[in-house]
């Protein structure tokens, strides 16, 4: 029941409340991944800084497109090709990097050898690159 109450919620929401909803649930999302980078977890952190990147995507595939409900996708490449951004060749690779950690933090067990591979050091450097696309994304919207 509750599924159908937010799709009704969702149908009564003008396009500005959609993208706010998204770029808020963003910014919650991005708040998230710093304090799991604080506390030392690593991939949950990177799997936050995924749904951050998400979030601010769908928020743009909403002010691109008609419909105001994006597509149940986690892709970041394929979300920002059905928005109006236009992206450089390292921006597209890098969304594309980032969609390994959406993998990776819905099922941790998949491959233990990132937890190995993705300590302080190379999450910061990430975490750096996520928040210049981040800051761009948000900045992009009207």
């Amino acid at each position: 029941m509750i599924k159908n109450n937010t799709v009704f919620i969702f149908v009564f929401m003008t396009k500005s409340e959609h993208i706010k909803y998204w770029t808020t649930s963003s910014a919650q999302s991005w708040q998230a991944s710093q304090h799991l980078f604080e506390k030392g977890d690593f991939v949950e952190c990177l799997f936050f800084a995924h749904l951050c990147l998400e979030k601010i995507l769908k928020a743009h595939w909403v002010n691109s497109n008609q419909s105001d409900i994006p597509p149940r996708i986690h892709n970041l490449r394929v979300l920002a090709q059905q928005t109006n951004l236009q992206l450089d060749a390292a921006q597209i690779i890098f969304l594309e990097q980032m969609n390994t950690f959406q993998m990776e933090g819905r099922y941790p067990d998949y491959n233990f050898k990132i937890y190995q591979a993705f300590k302080q050091p190379q999450t910061a450097l990430i975490l750096k690159q996520v928040e210049n696309i981040y800051q761009w994304l948000l900045n992009s919207l009207p």
